[in-house]
């Protein structure tokens, strides 16, 4: 048999019927004991979409994929993105899943990897920290953030947490996104309720991209540091110019003392 759509319709029917004409289904049919299954009796149903669709939304993950390898119908059918929502949502008894991955791939892993919590990052934050909160190892969050350190960790926005137990999903609501910094795409668990209002945080006093621009060059000039390190004493800061020159000066003075020490 093909895979992934080689075989059609035209062929299931051409097997159906060579195996309804074997001398294994004439045993059968002469044996009045013999249970027919609908495999070699009503292969009609193999092809009828409806039928097809109530099967598969009765399906796992990984039974949908190797469905969609059989035929084309029966392709389309799987791929429909309902039955895959269905499937998904399932094992974990999600509420919601909402948005489209970039990928057909990102269906055929549901596991609790897939998964992670959303942390608005705050100033006091460390990988340590977050970790005790959450019940998981530093590694993972290294890992799944795409971090080497914790350096300019509250230059981001956000840090994603992995899920420890299934127990979190439960009713809950999930956001498939691809994650700038872990360069993954992942089913976003957000407790606040919604991505909108983790944006609705001020997470500094620069309200545009142009202002933010001018400050990080007043800074930097000021500083006499590149850009990347105004913008991390910035982020420090919560956006304030003042707050990021007097973090800065706090860290030009310990070095100092480091030094004559």
């Amino acid at each position: 048999m093909g895979c992934c759509g080689e075989e059609d319709e035209e062929d299931i029917i051409q097997q159906q019927t060579q195996t309804l004409s074997s001398p294994l289904s004439s045993m059968a049919s002469d044996d009045p004991r013999a249970t027919i299954s609908p495999m070699n009796s009503n292969f009609e149903a193999l092809i009828c979409k409806d039928i097809l669709r109530t099967i598969f939304e009765k399906l796992p993950v990984s039974d949908l994929a190797r469905s969609a390898c059989v035929c084309r119908l029966w392709s389309s059918v799987a791929s429909d993105r309902d039955i895959h929502v269905r499937a998904f949502k399932a094992p974990w008894m999600l509420k919601d899943l909402i948005g489209n991955p970039s990928s057909g791939t990102f269906w055929r892993d549901n596991t609790l990897s897939r998964f992670a919590i959303s942390h608005r990052l705050i100033r006091s934050d460390t990988v340590a920290s977050l970790a005790v909160k959450y019940s998981v190892q530093v590694t993972d969050i290294k890992r799944l953030n795409n971090m080497m350190s914790e350096h300019g960790i509250h230059s981001r926005d956000r840090l994603l947490i992995p899920v420890s137990s299934p127990s979190v999903l439960i009713n809950g609501t999930c956001y498939i996104e691809l994650d700038a910094h872990a360069k993954r795409e992942v089913a976003v668990l957000y407790p606040e309720g919604s991505p909108e209002k983790m944006g609705s945080r001020v997470l500094n006093k620069v309200t545009s991209e142009r202002g933010k621009r001018r400050v990080i060059d007043s800074l930097r000039r000021s500083m006499q540091v590149d850009d990347g390190t105004a913008e991390y004493y910035l982020s420090l800061s919560n956006g304030d110019p003042r707050g990021a020159l007097m973090e800065f000066s706090e860290d030009v003075r310990w070095e100092r003392e480091t030094r004559l020490t």
